[in-house]
């Protein structure tokens, strides 16, 4: 009788600290896009580092798995130099992510290190101001790969300070298939972060 009422209360206990422990997380963060060169087509393309906003949310299925919802946003201008036009192209660009991914974490007191690969969209936005050379340039929204890694510090039970670099592979935009922009290539834009996550 003894082993049974211990055992149902230690049952009680650990059912009662799994249900007060934080499942869900939202962070807001500084971001980079940084984006290579891309070549193909004997069309060459460049584009200008930009600084961004990311916004994130995880669920956490497990104590070291979570499934984590994206949207981030940044403005770049995109340049595109064409063997039939060296002058090149311009154009200012707002670029909108909203992807999903799976997140593994390990814990180390108050380090946790993670991993996260996942995928979704991205649509590229030509903006019509003195940055856009290239007229007619229209929207575009290419299918993403996403992965990433980084370390979350803990500041609070309730706040940690998350640092992480993220990655988005994609098809090069080429706002319209023009030839002069159009590189069919795919490119792998480095999105470093930093921000603060607030779990609940």
């Amino acid at each position: 009788m003894k082993k049974s009422t211990l055992l149902i209360a230690l049952l009680l206990a650990t059912t009662a600290g799994f249900a007060q422990e934080s499942r869900q997380d939202v962070s807001l963060s500084a971001n980079a896009w940084v984006q290579p060169q891309a070549n193909g087509n004997a069309v060459s393309q460049n584009a200008t580092i930009s600084l961004g906003a990311l916004a994130s949310y995880r669920f956490m299925l497990t104590p070291r798995g979570a499934l984590e919802a994206n949207y981030s946003f940044t403005q770049d201008v995109q340049k595109y130099i064409a063997a039939n036009f060296l002058n090149g192209y311009r154009i200012h660009s707002r670029m909108q992510e909203a992807t999903a991914a799976y997140v593994l974490s390990f814990n180390y007191k108050n380090f946790n290190p993670f991993v996260e690969v996942g995928g979704g969209g991205v649509l590229f936005t030509p903006i019509n101001d003195f940055r856009t050379t290239s007229l007619g340039a229209k929207s575009e929204t290419s299918i993403a790969g996403l992965w990433g890694f980084g370390i979350a510090y803990e500041l609070s039970p309730s706040f940690d300070l998350r640092v992480q670099y993220r990655a988005l592979v994609l098809k090069t935009p080429s706002f319209g298939n023009f030839d002069e922009n159009n590189t069919n290539t795919y490119n792998n834009i480095s999105m470093p972060a930093v921000g603060i996550a607030y779990h609940f």
